[in-house]
Order: structure tokens, then sequence, then C-alpha cells
């Protein structure tokens, strides 16, 4: 996994600074033309896609510092939440859902607010409710990297906009009669700059939707394994309500100490 972050980082600082790799020559003169240059040869449209670029890199690292598995089910969680189900001490629990953050605790909450609520409730009406949380949190995960996918749709857009922007320039200078001769080199030149701005939103496209992908199985990873969790634990709850006196526990808690 580390290689992997480690190689989607290169990635990333080889796309979106080309100026770390040597300049190509590009002039009449083949003198070399550095990044600076480049964007301010690209117009306005270089700085919405500059803004998008510094948008993109700081989505993947919040992503990359957010998106772990701790965040959804963590052991330290699991463990205190089976031992409390065990003693059937559901307002601990509740309480103790309260206090952490991990995705699995607001399904467990939601849960556990329904039955203490409602103690007749069957083990399927339950079920039903942890479901349509867990449907929630994990809606909130997908919606979350959804902006990378945004970014890649937007840039190329972007890009395109600038080059025709350019074109279109170039050919009014033409329908004015100010490319003649040698000034053909002028409208080269104007044509490659007005590329440039298609070029840079390619890049931010490509890299854009190669993170997303990266994050979208990572999504679906934690998703998983919050409807493993998920399940464990509701299905415990099931067997002592289930079990002798088991809902005796709703209407007699247990004391506890927050």
């Amino acid at each position: 996994m580390s290689s992997m972050k480690s190689s989607l980082l290169l990635v990333l600082i080889l796309a979106l600074f080309p100026s770390l790799i040597s300049a190509q020559e590009v002039t009449a003169e083949s003198s070399p033309i550095n990044l600076v240059e480049i964007l301010k040869k690209g117009g306005w449209v270089m700085i919405a896609l500059v803004a998008l670029s510094v948008f993109t890199v700081i989505l993947v690292l919040l992503y990359l510092l957010t998106l772990r598995r701790g965040s959804v089910v963590s052991n330290r969680f699991m463990n205190a939440a089976e031992a409390m189900i065990r003693k059937r001490d559901y307002l601990g629990l509740i309480a103790y859902c309260h206090r952490r953050s991990e995705a699995v605790s607001h399904v467990m909450r939601k849960s556990l607010d329904f039955l203490t609520k409602n103690p007749s409730a069957s083990t399927r009406e339950i079920r039903e409710v942890a479901e349509a949380e867990g449907n929630r949190q994990a809606g909130i995960l997908t919606q979350r990297i959804s902006y990378l996918s945004d970014i890649g749709g937007i840039a190329p857009m972007v890009g395109l906009l600038g080059t025709v922007i350019g074109m279109i320039k170039s050919f009014i200078d033409i329908s004015e009669g100010k490319v003649e001769g040698s000034d053909q080199l002028e409208l080269a030149q104007g044509v490659w700059e007005a590329l440039i701005t298609t070029a840079g939103g390619l890049v931010i496209s490509i890299v854009a939707m190669t993170c997303y992908s990266f994050f979208r199985g990572r999504v679906q990873r934690h998703t998983a394994e919050l409807e493993a969790a998920s399940t464990h634990l509701l299905a415990l709850v099931g067997a002592q309500l289930d079990s002798k006196n088991g809902r005796e526990a709703l209407t007699h808690p247990l004391q506890h100490e927050d």
C-alpha cells in the first residue's frame, strides 16, 4: 500500500509540476521555456487550470490522510462495543458511540437509539434501521471523492475553452490581414500557445480521474468493512435480545459511568 501511495504522489508531481523536467526547445532560436512562461502564454484560462490543479493536490492529500480504515471501523471500537453488548449495557454503548467518530459508531448509535425507544422492535426492524444509516455513511464517503471526478470532467472543458478563445483571436488576425508573409510564424506561435490550455486541462483531468479510481476502490473496501462490522455487532445484539430475559436490559438498564 505504501508503494502505491508513493507511485501516486510521483505521478502527481510529474504531471502537475512539469518544471521539474527539463524544458523542451520550442522557439525559433531553440531557447528553453520554463513553466512560468508557458502559463503566461496560456492566458487567463491558465489561472483557472492552476487553481484546479492546486485543488486536486489538496483533495488527494486530504483523502490520503482521512480515508483510512480507522475512520470507518477501528479495533478499539469493536472490542469495546462487543464487551458492552455482552453485558447488555445498551445505554452505555449509545453514550460511547456519541464519543466516537467512526462510521460504524453512527450505525450502532442509530440502531440502539431505535431499539431503546422501541423495546418490542423485531430484529428485522433493527437491521433495516442499521442498513439505512449504513447506506447514508457509504454515501457520504462516495460523495467526498466525487469532487475528483467533477474536476476530471471540468478541466478538459476549461482547457478547450482557452484553446477556442486563442484560435478565435488568431483567425481574427487573419481576417484583418495582419498575418502576411513572415507574420505566419507569429500565427503558428499563437496556435500552439492556444493549445497549451487544452494540454493543461487534459493533464489535470488524467491525474484527477486516476486518483478518483484509486480512492473509489478504497471507499468500496471501507464500505464492505463497515457492512461486515455492523452485521457482526447487530448479530450479537440480536442474540442477546433473543436470549432469556434479553429485553429486560432495555427497561432496566445497567448503571454505567461515562
